[in-house]
């Protein structure tokens, strides 16, 4: 009788049972040749995404190649999951352009992302466009341009340089992927904030903000993968990578709140004063930091974030989140990339001296590279676009659609179905690049003409498409190159031998184990 009256008690434990046995199934049955997950009865595909949760990008790779470009996941029945996955560009531009009203960011987004808060990233509609064309307006002021070359140079010139010198004195090892987030941190902190955290020196100090973007990053990913509630009873219980986050979240706010404060102090200190500084347009690039027209912006609104002061805070982490670890990766990815093909890395330095302008002041570590001087460089950008394509620092993006959708693939997507684009699967799949797609060519960029070759966004998807493509490309691709050109100058770097090469678990594609090189003078 007991039994009848409570079966529920009882049904857990036959699940759990059922779903050991499918899974030990799994693990001892013969190789299987399809890579297509098994759709299990009760517990759908579950075991198999479980198993590959620490090779998701590549997982998702090989499915996709087998499956045509798109697939769909299918969680357990009493999770009511499914997911489309595609990697289709047809897919993409229209998910991204064509029906971009129907694919906002969406509840599931907000839910992963939340610890951006209402920033351009989560934020959707009027939000939305009101952080995009204020920052748009920002970022193509050639005020903030000049400022943001200027600090690139500085960051490199007074903190990078000195360490590598430092490491080919002494024969040390270095983690440049260490030395990249560092390098991107403090300019991003700069060009976003006002203020320079300064992690960038040889002692390489511990930086709590600058830290925890590894941490949160991992976290959200495992979000993508787990069930809602699952993640969510971590976060409860405050355990796992969901205690990384919460870490995370608090000195992102303390950080935050020190530099708004600060700011603020400044400003009100500036109108006190009535005398005009003498070097007026030395002082305005100093200024050129988005912190403070955003203070001006933003004064006083209450729109969904309910506060400015939070306002200010979700909207400048996002701009700092984009800056930090996008660019800093890409640059990992490039060197490796480099350092496996020594011919194209003798290529990259001839151009270079070709092409290079000699700075009266330099001494005898440094030569400034001309920003006009950049833009000469086809090779060098060449190279970095492949390296974007093999390694595009966002490997995914997720979407939702607000109405019922049938895709160019024909595949039907329900309302609020969680859509995953793999633009780490769309570089490496040969119905779009070619049969030599896994090879490292920046010929491939290259026109006849010897210009950069224009290829669709939904194609190289590295900067995103249509309405919401990154707003900082342009100012990214000068970064990339103001580093690379002054390192591939310099130096020789050659990966340590035996050092692991191997994705992380991330939202951002970092490598696992950082870049251990060694570093010799050219």
């Amino acid at each position: 009788m007991a039994i009848l009256e409570y079966p529920q008690i009882f049904l857990l434990p036959l699940f759990s049972f059922l779903f050991l046995c499918l899974w030990r199934r799994s693990h001892i049955r013969p190789q299987r040749t399809s890579l297509i997950p098994i759709n299990w009865p009760l517990i759908g595909m579950l075991p198999r995404v479980l198993r590959e949760a620490n090779r998701i990008h590549e997982f998702a790779t090989e499915v996709l190649r087998e499956s045509g470009g798109t697939f769909i996941i299918k969680g357990p029945w009493f999770s009511n999951v499914e997911m489309v996955v595609t990697g289709d560009p047809a897919n993409v531009h229209h998910i991204l352009s064509k029906n971009f009203s129907n694919y906002p960011k969406g509840p599931e987004f907000n839910k992963i992302f939340d610890i951006l808060g209402d920033g351009i990233f989560n934020a959707d509609k009027v939000l939305w466009e009101t952080q995009r064309r204020t920052t748009m307006s920002l970022v193509n002021h050639s005020k903030f341009q000049k400022f943001s070359e200027r600090t690139s140079w500085n960051k490199v010139k007074r903190g990078l340089i000195p360490i590598l010198q430092h490491a080919t004195e002494k024969g040390l090892e270095v983690d440049l992927q260490g030395l990249f987030e560092r390098l991107t941190y403090d300019s991003v902190c700069i060009l976003v904030l006002g203020h320079d955290p300064a992690s960038l020196s040889i002692d390489l100090p511990h930086i709590p903000s600058e830290k925890a973007f590894g941490e949160a990053e991992e976290a959200v990913l495992y979000r993508h993968v787990l069930p809602e509630s699952i993640w969510k009873l971590q976060k409860w219980l405050d355990i796992g990578k969901e205690k990384k986050l919460t870490k995370a979240w608090k000195a992102f706010d303390h950080f935050l709140a020190h530099c708004i404060a600060m700011k603020r102090e400044e400003l009100i200190k500036r109108k006190a004063q009535s005398a005009q500084n003498d070097h007026q347009e030395e002082e305005d690039l100093e200024d050129a930091d988005l912190l403070t027209p955003f203070l001006e912006a933003y004064k006083g609104m209450s729109g969904e974030s309910g506060n400015c002061d939070k306002f200010l805070r979700d909207a400048l982490l996002s701009l700092v989140f984009a800056g930090r670890d996008t660019t800093s990766a890409a640059l990992t990815w490039f060197f490796w990339l480099l350092s496996t093909n020594p011919l194209l890395e003798t290529k990259i330095r001839k151009e270079i001296k070709a092409n290079m302008t000699i700075n009266p002041d330099n001494d005898k570590y440094w030569r400034l590279f001309d920003i006009d001087v950049l833009n000469k460089l086809v090779y060098l950008h060449g190279a970095l676009c492949e390296s974007l394509r093999l390694f595009p620092p966002v490997p995914l993006q997720h979407k939702a659609p607000l109405e019922p959708d049938i895709l160019p693939s024909g595949h039907r997507i329900s309302k609020n179905m969680k859509t995953v684009i793999s633009f780490y699967s769309m570089g490496r799949m040969e119905s779009i690049w070619g049969k030599d797609c896994l090879e490292f060519k920046p010929e491939r960029w290259i026109s006849d003409q010897g210009g950069i070759k224009h290829v669709p966004s939904y194609k190289f998807v590295a900067f995103n498409a249509g309405p919401r493509s990154c707003l900082g490309k342009d100012m990214s691709f000068t970064q990339m190159k103001i580093v690379a050109a002054a390192i591939v100058h310099h130096y020789h770097v050659e990966v340590v031998q035996g050092h692991p090469i191997s994705l992380s678990n991330s939202v951002v594609l970092h490598m696992k184990h950082g870049l251990k090189v060694r570093v010799t003078k050219t």
